[in-house]
């Protein structure tokens, strides 16, 4: 009996995923590349399609299946935010010979591998944010994922530059104090203004990952030691998610039961972050009927790829 494979791809901006699943929807064979967003890229889309194929044949090399037992492949791409954008990317896949797959936003494929039914919404806070929804009727809406120009908050990346602000606030400025500063001058070593301000090199050297790290694990110390200032910025980036998940349990058809919201990235699934989540579940409660169900993800979100495949394109 012929057994055919299936392809997941997780693309994001600093990494890409490859996972190869059977029928039993195990997972065969694991490959891993650099970001395949398109944005981030010199080369675009063809540069983008480059990385993603380089990928697929390393994990059919990986899983000792070639191109014609692969049944179907779904990919999750970062930067894929638009109709011209999916469009343009399908077009070089196509180029290099990939058949039967779809390509969507990657923030839909974190709805795909939380939840429990194909209607949910999902919340990511890792790099960026997105917050993506698929409901009852199969509509898909993507809010966010735009950084500042659609005010996104509470991704690593706004929560590092709120910190740092935050403690620039008082070390320099003379406003209100933190719990953060002293943090900061015990990780850095640092004393006086200038040296505060001479850490920021760190953001553009091999130092940058720790820079940034430590930024964020203050943030969230802070947070359960009742720090003002941090709260305040809890308060804002809650209410901001609560805009986008809101948004989507007014607009969308989820029925009369329960929604699910998927909680991803690290922010959300890797931090001690009770104080920011009881916040932003509050602020939910307080302007929707609709009863909520939230889950952390646990698993990669490449297994949402396999997850949808089986829904609604295997044969």
């Amino acid at each position: 009996m012929f057994m055919s494979f299936y392809i997941g791809v997780d693309g994001g901006g600093t990494k890409t995923a490859y996972a190869l699943f059977d029928e039993e929807k195990n997972i065969v064979a694991e490959v891993k590349t650099e970001g395949s967003n398109h944005e981030n890229l010199e080369g675009s889309f063809d540069e983008a399609a480059t990385i993603i194929w380089g990928g697929i044949t390393k994990l059919l090399e990986a899983g000792n299946v070639t191109l014609d037992d692969i049944g179907f492949t779904l990919m999750g791409l970062a930067g894929i935010d638009h109709p011209y954008q999916h469009d343009a990317m399908c077009e070089q896949m196509n180029k290099r010979g990939l058949k039967n797959f779809e390509i969507f936003n990657d923030g839909f494929i974190v709805v795909k591998a939380g939840a429990t039914g194909k209607a949910a919404i999902g919340y990511n806070c890792g790099t960026g944010t997105c917050c993506n929804a698929i409901d009852l009727d199969g509509k898909m809406v993507q809010l966010g994922g735009f950084s500042e120009f659609s005010d996104d908050k509470g991704n690593g990346t706004w929560v590092a530059v709120k910190s740092f602000k935050l403690i620039y606030d008082e070390l320099v400025l003379g406003l209100e104090k933190t719990a953060m500063t002293e943090m900061f001058k015990k990780e850095f070593g640092v004393n006086t203004k200038e040296e505060f301000l001479g850490t920021l090199a760190m953001a553009e050297s091999e130092e940058r990952g720790r820079f940034i790290m430590s930024l964020i694990d203050f943030f969230f110390e802070a947070s359960k030691m009742g720090d003002k200032p941090v709260l305040k910025a809890i308060d804002e980036m809650s209410e901001r998610g609560a805009d986008y998940i809101v948004s989507h349990l007014n607009s969308l058809n989820f029925g009369d039961g329960e929604v699910e919201v998927v909680l991803s990235g690290s922010i959300h699934t890797k931090l001690p972050n009770e104080v920011y989540l009881d916040c932003l579940k509050k602020k939910i409660a307080e302007r929707s009927d609709k009863k909520v169900k939230y889950i952390k993800l646990t698993q990669a979100p490449v297994t949402g790829c396999v997850n949808w495949i089986f829904q609604d394109y295997k044969n």
